[in-house]
């Protein structure tokens, strides 16, 4: 396999096909003749083809807006207002309209729902977790379910926005995230009212025992376990 090649350069010469042939065989194999790659070589950097190409442009963007984040001081913000900036950055970092439209009409087949899903959670997730949440208990669920609903309907809506410098999606962008905050205002009016707060009490209860996922520890063949084992 020619040493420059990687997943990083392999996406780049895709997208120069996604606007004519979509995240598609045509063209994963249209980049890999265009890097020399052969169809195994190919498979060793995107198993399954164009999807993982496709998973790994909106991980690209990811990516760019945790590092914008990261280079942004936002204590200054309210928290909504945080929460909305980096949704902003997020949209920043999607240049490639066509190659969104293009990934987001993949994602929604049934074959690749299911990666379509994990990715918007990972965006909530990069997001609440560069902003340092400390959530242990179900409201780590709650804030990522949220924020993925508002994130879907973000790209969608920005999908068909014409204004300059898409200023109607970052007003959107606004408006949800204050729908959010209104939401949270009605739940805690619900806990104060004595005919309601028996069930929000319940529902405390049970969001309270609930545990965000934990990374497997002592598990043979994990790196951790190895490095222990070797010392």
């Amino acid at each position: 396999m020619n040493d420059t090649a990687n997943l990083d350069v392999f996406l780049d010469a895709a997208l120069a096909h996604v606007p004519f042939d979509g995240w598609s065989e045509a063209t994963f194999n249209a980049a890999a003749t265009d890097l020399g790659l052969s169809g195994d070589e190919a498979k060793v950097l995107a198993p399954r083809g164009a999807v993982d190409l496709a998973i790994a442009y909106h991980r690209r963007g990811d990516q760019v807006m945790i590092d914008r984040m990261a280079a942004t001081d936002l204590t200054a913000m309210r928290y909504s207002d945080r929460v909305a900036a980096a949704l902003k950055f997020r949209i920043d970092a999607m240049s490639d309209r066509e190659a969104v439209r293009r990934a987001t009409t993949l994602f929604s087949l049934p074959n690749y729902a299911r990666d379509g899903a994990k990715l918007i959670w990972e965006t909530a997730d990069h997001i609440w977790n560069a902003l340092g949440d400390t959530s242990t208990d179900g409201n780590w669920y709650s804030k990522r379910v949220t924020l993925s609903a508002v994130w879907g309907s973000v790209v969608l809506y920005w999908l068909g926005d014409d204004s300059p410098g898409y200023s109607k999606t970052s007003d959107f962008i606004d408006r949800r995230i204050e729908n959010v905050m209104q939401f949270e205002a009605a739940k805690s009016k619900m806990r104060e009212n004595p005919l309601t707060k028996p069930l929000m009490d319940l529902q405390s209860s049970i969001m309270g025992r609930m545990r965000p996922p934990q990374q497997a520890k002592d598990v043979p063949g994990t790196w951790a376990n190895s490095q222990a084992r070797s010392r």
